[in-house]
């Protein structure tokens, strides 16, 4: 499930990529919300136009992460990842998922999967497919954001803690669990080109694309989108009609895949009577 993971040929980065952005505003507080790649080639240009505006009128910045948090997420994740007690990947996949995973393997260094839980050799294969997709996470939009934040003194805050974000899919249950990594080994051979085509979706602005590549990747697993997806979108949207009660001017980025569809923040928004606008 590479594209979930990555917001999630090589993906080369255009001259300047234009990312999707929303605004909601009354008479004193303005919010804006962007939608974000957590990983993107190296020397993408995303954080002009309306975004570069956004940056420079916004008091504070809302990440999924805080920078502290995505510091601490490393050792968290080796805290939780691994398993009871060991389990060859031959006991897991068979077939194409397993031929697809091996291949995954060899372009690296081994996974160490046979002491991981089944979510974890997942993840760790999403990041292997976005580094052969030429993606880093030192050059995605949050890192960026952060160093920005950071240099003008504004502060900088997170809706999760890395270990809630990890026991989203730690708690899922082990047959949701193994379907996800089924899916994600099944579609390895393909993964460089959809995340490829995920980045080139995002630096046009195309939500139509967006929500269709993402809603592909995640729709077939319903228990993983209603935890990793609906669930969040509706805190997250909340968080937005109680930040409106006060004022002052908020950018909010996180991952492009919550911003899109029927049930993606700008549409909650929308439905819950608020105004939202699409602002780049």
């Amino acid at each position: 499930m590479p594209l979930l993971l990555t917001a999630c040929g090589t993906a080369e980065p255009g001259p300047e990529a234009r990312p999707a952005m929303w605004l909601v505003a009354d008479a004193d507080t303005r919010i804006y919300i962007l939608g974000t790649m957590h990983a993107l080639p190296r020397g993408t240009d995303w954080d002009g136009g309306r975004v570069e505006d956004a940056i420079e009128a916004a008091d504070e910045l809302i990440l999924e992460l805080s920078p502290a948090e995505l510091d601490a997420a490393g050792a968290i994740f080796r805290k939780l990842a691994p398993r009871d007690a060991p389990l060859a990947i031959e006991a897991r996949l068979s077939g194409k998922a397993l031929t697809g995973f091996r291949a995954l393997e060899a372009s690296g260094r081994g996974f160490g999967e046979e002491g991981l839980d089944d979510w974890a050799v997942m993840v760790l294969m999403g990041q292997r497919v976005a580094q052969n997709a030429g993606l880093s996470s030192a050059d995605g939009v949050e890192t960026g954001l952060a160093k920005k934040f950071k240099a003008a003194g504004k502060p900088i805050a997170g809706f999760e803690t890395a270990r809630e974000q990890l026991m989203l899919f730690e708690t899922l249950d082990p047959h949701t669990q193994r379907i996800l990594l089924t899916r994600a080994a099944e579609e390895a051979d393909g993964a460089v080109e959809q995340v490829g085509a995920l980045t080139a979706a995002w630096g046009r602005g195309d939500v139509a694309a967006l929500e269709k590549l993402i809603n592909e990747d995640i729709d077939a697993v319903p228990a993983a989108r209603k935890a990793i997806i609906t669930d969040r979108n509706r805190r997250w949207s909340a968080w937005v009609k109680r930040r409106m009660e006060r004022p002052g001017t908020v950018l909010m980025a996180v991952g492009a895949g919550h911003l899109v569809g029927s049930d993606g923040v700008p549409a909650r928004l929308e439905a819950d009577g608020l105004t939202v606008t699409r602002a780049q």
